[in-house]
C-alpha cells in the first residue's frame, strides 16, 4: 500500500523505538515480575486454539482494542454490561484469526497490495472505514477524510496508531475470510434432479385423514422407567445430549440492607435538608450539589410531573417543599421554584370506545346504538370503569378507559375537541365520533397550560458500615463454621437461611438464580473449588453470598441425573406409544370407527393441503416421519400406527395431487443454490472451530 507504506517510513524510527522500548519494558516485567514463569509464577495461559496456546496478555490486548474501537465509535467508553459482550467478541476474534489463519496458510490465500489500497481509498472501501469516517452531523462519507487521517498518522498518539494498525488487519482478515468463503460458496451444486424434487415437495398436494391420539391418553402410572432403560435410551441419542464442563452449586445469601437505625438516621438527614432546602433561594443550585440521581432542576408541564406531584397538581405552590416521597428505591423531595404558564395546554380523560364489526352503515348504526345503550347506563348510575373494562375495544379497557395526561395534537381532532371544551371534569353527555369509532368520554381534569420550574433531591438509603459490618459477620462465621456440604445444609437449616441451588454453571457464566454480577463466585468454583469445598465469603451485588461445590460434570455426554427428567419423559412417551399402538391394531373399521372404539382419547382430522415439505400436522404438531409416510401411501391405503412428538397417527391418504411437470426448473434450481450458499458461512464457521479443539480457561482470569 504505497501510501501508507511513504506513511510509515517517515514515522518509522520513532515508532520503532516507542515500540522496541515498550516491548523491552513488558518483557522484563513479565520475566522478573511477582507472576513470572521464569521465577515459578502462575501460568499466563487462558487456552489454546488450533494448537496455539494464547497468552492472557494477547488476549486483553485484543479486548483493549475492541473497547477503543467502542469508544471511538459511541464517544464513550463501554459500560460493564457491555464489557462482557467485548470480551465474548475479542475471545471470537481470537479463534477466527488463529483459525482461520491456518486455512488461509494451507490454502495460500493471500490479499495484494492492490486490493488493500482499494479497500483503503480506491472503489471499494470497506465497510468498516465507511462507518468510522462517515461524519456524524451529515451522515455523509468522504474516502478524503482517510487520506488526510493517514497523511496526519505519524504525528498521532501511539494509541490511534495502534488502532489504525488493527483495523489494517482486521480489514486484510476479513478480505482473505471472504476469499475463502466464496471458495466454497462457489463450489456449491445443485443438480437438476434435486430441482425436481424441491418444485415436487412445494407442489405436489395431499388430502389426508388421519385418527390422532395423543401420549396424555395414557396415564403416567401405567409405565415405569427403570434406570438400565434411561441408561439405554441416553446412550443410543448420546449425540442430543452433549454438553460442556460444567459445576454445582449450593449457596446461601445474606443481604446488606438498611437497618432501622440506618433508616431513622436516613430520615432526620433528610428532614435536615427538607429544612435548608426551603429556606435556601437557589433551588436549581442546591438541588444539583445534594442529589444523588438526576439532574436536579426542570421545567415540568402537567402531563410530565411526577406523579405523586400530579395527583394534587392543582394545589402545588411555589416556594414549598413535598415529600420526601420513595419511588424507585430513591427518595425525592421537590421544591416548587416557579410556576408559569405554557402556550400548549394538557387534559386528561377516560373513554370507552365502540368500534363497528364492519365498515358498513349497517355496522357503524349498532355501534351507535351499543353505545348509546351503555351511555344511558353510565348515566343512571353505572360505574364508568366497570363499563369500560366491559365494553371498551382497545388497550384502554383494562385500566378502565383511563388515557392519562395529553397534550394538545395528541388525540384525533373531534376528541380533543371535545375534552379541551369542557369546563368541568365530568361525563360529556354525548357521544364524540372518531374515524375509530364512537366514544363515551369521561373528562377527569380539564385543560391547564400551568408548568412548573422544579428542584429536586434524590437520595438512596444505604446500608451503614456498621450494617455491612454485621452483614459480614454472619456471613463469615457461617462460612468458618461450614467445612463441608454437610455441615453447610446443616448450618443453613439451623440459621433458617433458604439454601438455593445453581446446577450446571458453565466456566464463563456470570450469573445464577436472582444474582446478575455473580462472576466473582463462578470464578472461584473453576479456579480452586473441589466437591464440597465451602467457599469464603463474596459480595454480589447487594449480598453477601457464601456457596459450596456439589458436583461436576465433564464435557461430553449429560449425565442421568442432569436430564433425567428430560429423558425420562420420553422413555415414557415410547412406552405409552407401544400400549396405544397395540390398542389401535387391534380394532377395526373406518377411522371413524377405531376412534370410536378406542374411546373420547382418538380424535380423527383432516387436512386437504398437506405437502411433503412440511414438517408439521394440524393438531398433531412436528411429525415429519408422519407426513413422509403419508406420501407414501396410495389413495385409500391406510398406515400403521406412526409415533409423533406429542402422539401416535394413525394416517389414510384420501388423494393425492401430484406435482405436474414443468419445462423450467431454474426457479427452484436457484431456491436451492440460495439456501446452500447462504449456510455456508455458518457452515464453516462451526466446521472450523470445532477443527480446532479449542480449550477455553479464561475463567481464570475473567
Amino acid at each position: 500500500m504505497a501510501l501508507i507504506n511513504k506513511l510509515r517510513n517517515k514515522m518509522g524510527t520513532v515508532i520503532v523505538a516507542a515500540v522496541g522500548f515498550a516491548i523491552l519494558s513488558f518483557v522484563l516485567a513479565d520475566l522478573l515480575g511477582p507472576n513470572s514463569t521464569l521465577l515459578g509464577g502462575q501460568d499466563n495461559s487462558i487456552g489454546e486454539i488450533a494448537g496455539q496456546t494464547v497468552m492472557v496478555q494477547e488476549y486483553q490486548g485484543a479486548i483493549d482494542v475492541m473497547s477503543d474501537k467502542f469508544a471511538l465509535r459511541n464517544g464513550r467508553r463501554p459500560s460493564d454490561v457491555e464489557n462482557t459482550a467485548i470480551r465474548e467478541q475479542a475471545w471470537d476474534k481470537l479463534i477466527a484469526d488463529i483459525a482461520f489463519t491456518e486455512q488461509f496458510r494451507e490454502l495460500g490465500i493471500q490479499v495484494t497490495e492492490e486490493e488493500e489500497i482499494d479497500m483503503v481509498q480506491g472503489k471499494n472501501i470497506h465497510p468498516d472505514l465507511v462507518s468510522a469516517f462517515t461524519n456524524p452531523e451529515t451522515g455523509e462519507f468522504d474516502k478524503t477524510s482517510i487520506v488526510q487521517f493517514l497523511s496526519n498518522l505519524s504525528s498521532m498518539p501511539v494509541q490511534n496508531q495502534a488502532m489504525w494498525y488493527s483495523m489494517e488487519e482486521d480489514i486484510r482478515t476479513s478480505r482473505r475470510r471472504v476469499k475463502y468463503d466464496n471458495m466454497l460458496v462457489k463450489s456449491s451444486y445443485v443438480t437438476l434432479e434435486e430441482s425436481i424434487r424441491a418444485y415436487e415437495e412445494q407442489t405436489a398436494v395431499a388430502e389426508v385423514k388421519y385418527l390422532y391420539v395423543p401420549y396424555y391418553a395414557v396415564s403416567d402410572s401405567l409405565v415405569s422407567v427403570s434406570d438400565a432403560e434411561l441408561r439405554a435410551y441416553l446412550e443410543d441419542h448420546a449425540s442430543e445430549y452433549q454438553v460442556e464442563q460444567s459445576r454445582s452449586i449450593k449457596y446461601v445469601v445474606f443481604p446488606i440492607q438498611a437497618s432501622a437505625t440506618d433508616s431513622a438516621e436516613f430520615q432526620q438527614e433528610l428532614e435536615e435538608i427538607k429544612v435548608e432546602f426551603a429556606d435556601i433561594t437557589d433551588d436549581s443550585i442546591y438541588a444539583q450539589a445534594n442529589t444523588e440521581f438526576g439532574v436536579g432542576f426542570n421545567t415540568y408541564t402537567v402531563d410530565a410531573l411526577p406523579q405523586i406531584l400530579q395527583a394534587d397538581y392543582e394545589n402545588l405552590s411555589a416556594g414549598s417543599v413535598y415529600g420526601p416521597f420513595v419511588e424507585n428505591n430513591y427518595y425525592n423531595l421537590y421544591k416548587i421554584s416557579e410556576e408559569s404558564e405554557d402556550t400548549v395546554y394538557a387534559a386528561r380523560a377516560s373513554h370507552i370506545l365502540f368500534q363497528a364489526g364492519e365498515d358498513t352503515d349497517e355496522g357503524k348504526a349498532q355501534a351507535r346504538q351499543e353505545a348509546l345503550s351503555v351511555l344511558r347506563q353510565i348515566k343512571n348510575g353505572a360505574d364508568f370503569s366497570e363499563m369500560a373494562r366491559q365494553h371498551g375495544s382497545d388497550g384502554t379497557a383494562s385500566r378502565g378507559g383511563d388515557l392519562g395526561w395529553f397534550r394538545e395534537g395528541a388525540m384525533v381532532a373531534p376528541f380533543q375537541e371535545a375534552v379541551f371544551a369542557a369546563s368541568e371534569p365530568g361525563l360529556l353527555p354525548n357521544l364524540v365520533e372518531t374515524d375509530f369509532g364512537f366514544h363515551i368520554i369521561e373528562v377527569t381534569e380539564i385543560k391547564t397550560n400551568r408548568t412548573w420550574k422544579i428542584a429536586t433531591i434524590s437520595r438512596l438509603l444505604i446500608p451503614s458500615d456498621q450494617t455491612r459490618d454485621e452483614a459480614f459477620r454472619k456471613a463469615d462465621f457461617f462460612a468458618g463454621t461450614s467445612g463441608n456440604l454437610q455441615e453447610f445444609e446443616t448450618n443453613a437449616q439451623n440459621d433458617n437461611l433458604l439454601m438455593q441451588e445453581a446446577p450446571n454453571l458453565d466456566q464463563n457464566a456470570r450469573r445464577f438464580g436472582t444474582l446478575n454480577n455473580a462472576r466473582n463466585v463462578v470464578s472461584w468454583l473453576f479456579r480452586t473449588a473441589s466437591n464440597g469445598r465451602v467457599s469464603e465469603v463474596y459480595e454480589v451485588d447487594d449480598n453477601y453470598v457464601v456457596a459450596v461445590m456439589t458436583g461436576e460434570s465433564e464435557a461430553g455426554t449429560a449425565s442421568i441425573e442432569d436430564v433425567r427428567n428430560e429423558i425420562t419423559v420420553k422413555v415414557k412417551n415410547q412406552k405409552k406409544a407401544d400400549i396405544i399402538a397395540e390398542k389401535l391394531a387391534s380394532l377395526e373399521g373406518e377411522l371413524e370407527d377405531i376412534a370410536s372404539a378406542y374411546g373420547t382419547d382418538a380424535t380423527v382430522y383432516t387436512s386437504s393441503d398437506l405437502k411433503l415439505n412440511s414438517n408439521s400436522i394440524p393438531n398433531v404438531g412436528f411429525a415429519p416421519e408422519a407426513v413422509g409416510v403419508a406420501f407414501a401411501l396410495e389413495s385409500g391405503q391406510r398406515s400403521k400406527p406412526i409415533s409423533s412428538d406429542n402422539g401416535v397417527l394413525l394416517m389414510e391418504m384420501v388423494s393425492l395431487t401430484p406435482a405436474p411437470q414443468i419445462a423450467d426448473y431454474s426457479q427452484y434450481k436457484q431456491q436451492l443454490t440460495q439456501q446452500y450458499e447462504n449456510g455456508v458461512g455458518f457452515s464453516i464457521s462451526n466446521a472450523v472451530r470445532e477443527n480446532a479443539d479449542i480449550d477455553d480457561r479464561r475463567y481464570k482470569f475473567f
